[in-house]
This record gives structure tokens, sequence and C-alpha cells, in this order.
């Protein structure tokens, strides 16, 4: 479904976002007027009510990732997997310049998932087997050869350009990394912020934005990282991670590396949120000072 505009040049603010919204809603026949703002990073999200939650993408450059998002969630849905179910009705919807989608609410509270179900859920993903009627992107979370990078001009020169000259380096370094496991269908950020308790206290999968296929490391490498360097996971549960997935990614040659690419990943993301946020701004400047000197990452911030 979709209306006969271009994307929007406008940055995707509270405001913009909800005017996109409201058209949106008003082509599928969904109330819009109370829908409450959860959060806006890549997306702006909002619950439209009780068992609606909407996702703004920021331009239409988006509509065929949201497009895969839909035909994923209706994919997993047919073989029961436990993931994000997209709403019953045309999507995804052109409006204003945006693409939303709608999607069924997990819960009325955010409840994360314990990390058990976080390596179940990423395990049970990994053993799937993509159907034919299904194109999903390769794994490439550096971009293709010759894609610009963001400028970072909310950050100092010579921090963007670092920036630029790592992810320059994982973009050519992680198709030649030596990966242990079998490629195939990965989730593309799975960590224990993507894995939520439902309603029925079950863990669903979220977040469909990266889905692809590719070297399944990818999907370790953040609960290997949050532990390892962060601190954000304990040695308890890092072993329960590995018990259960049935793989320990640290003990994987090129962890170190693959660590790093995910770190210059995590930061850039951040970086490009730094227009917009002075926090966002001072926690990357951190960032890239650590992983120039190679100090510690044990106070970065939760983004």
């Amino acid at each position: 479904m979709a209306e006969l505009a271009t994307s929007s040049s406008e940055a995707l603010t509270e405001a913009t976002a909800r005017r996109a919204l409201a058209r949106a809603c008003q082509q599928v026949g969904l109330p819009h007027g109370d829908a409450e703002l959860i959060r806006i990073g890549s997306n702006a999200v909002f619950r439209v009510d009780a068992a609606t939650i909407a996702r703004v993408a920021p331009s239409l450059a988006h509509r065929d990732n949201a497009q895969k998002q839909i035909d994923v969630a209706r994919w997993l849905r047919n073989i029961d997997y436990p993931a994000t179910r997209a709403l019953e009705v045309e999507q995804p919807v052109d409006a204003d310049g945006r693409v939303v989608t709608f999607w069924e609410s997990i819960a009325p509270e955010t409840r994360y998932a314990p990390i058990r179900d976080v390596a179940r859920l990423t395990r049970r993903l990994h053993d799937l087997d993509v159907p034919p009627t299904l194109a999903l992107p390769p794994l490439q979370p550096f971009g293709t050869s010759g894609e610009p990078f963001p400028d970072f001009a909310a950050i100092p020169k010579a921090d963007a350009q670092f920036l630029r000259v790592r992810l320059e380096w994982a973009r050519s370094r992680f198709p030649l990394l030596p990966f242990a496991l079998p490629a195939g269908v990965v989730h593309g950020d799975a960590n224990v912020g993507n894995v939520l308790i439902d309603d029925g206290g079950c863990a669903v999968l979220i977040d469909l934005d990266s889905f692809s296929t590719g070297p399944r490391e990818w999907d370790l490498v953040q609960t290997a990282l949050f532990y390892d360097r962060l601190g954000w996971h304990t040695s308890g549960e890092y072993t329960e991670f590995v018990d259960v997935y049935g793989y320990d990614l640290m003990s994987w040659s090129a962890y170190g590396e693959l660590a790093d690419m995910r770190e210059i990943a995590m930061t850039a993301w951040l970086c490009r949120k730094a227009d917009d946020s002075a926090g966002a701004a001072a926690e990357g400047r951190k960032r890239i000072e650590a992983i120039r000197t190679g100090s510690s990452r044990r106070d970065w911030g939760a983004y």
C-alpha cells in the first residue's frame, strides 16, 4: 500500500513520526489519537493501543527492509517460532515519505528474557532452513564495497575519521574471517535486549530489521562481548548461554577480531544518533577513545 510520495527530507522526530503514523493508521483503519511514543532510535516506535505497536522508519528507502520484516514475521508465525507478529493488515504502509509497520503487542510492559531463553531461541533460529519462497539478503553488517560511510558530523573530525577507517577495515576483513559454524539464517542483532517475555511468560524474539543469511558467529558475538569486555553479563550467565546454545564463541580463533568489529558497529550506530542526543555524542566519544587506546570498556553505557 503506497501513497504518491517521495521520501521525507525532515529528520525523524516525535512530531514527524506522529504525522506519518496518523496517515498510516488512517490507511489501515486503526485509531491513533492516543498513541504513546516508546522510543526513537533507528525507528520511532509507538504503542498505538493495548494490542498494537507501530514502527516508523525514517524514509521510503527502508521499504524493502520493512517488507522483509513482514515476510519473515509471517514465515516464523507459520512455523510456530516465537517471534514478534505482524498485524494482519496490508503493509508496510508508505505514509508522509516514511514507512510504517504494525505489530502485535507482546506485553503491556517490557520484560527482558533470561539469558537461557536468549540462547535457546538463537539456537532454534540457527537450526531453521529458509524456505525457497523467502528471499533473505546476505549478512553485510558494514555494507558493500564502495558504499559511503556516514560523515558523523556531530562528533570531532578526528574521531569521525578514526571511526570511518575502522569501519573500512571491518568491511574488508569480515568476509575473510575463518568462520567455524555453518552459515545460514541469522537474526543479525541477537542479544538480551531483543528477547522479551510475553503475557503468558514465554520468550519472544523481536526486531527483525537485520534478519539475513550468513555466519552464525555474528549472532553470538554480542553475548560474548557483553560478558567479556563490557561486564553486562556475569560469568554464570555467559556459561549458561554457552551450555544452552552448545558453542563457546570465545574459544574460536577469530573471536577477538569479531568482537572488535562488533564494538565498531555498536559505536558507529551510537554516533549516528549524536546529532539529536548530547548523551549519545558523549558516549560515542568515550567509546572511540577506549577503542583507540585499548582501554577498558567497563564504563560503556547501554544504548
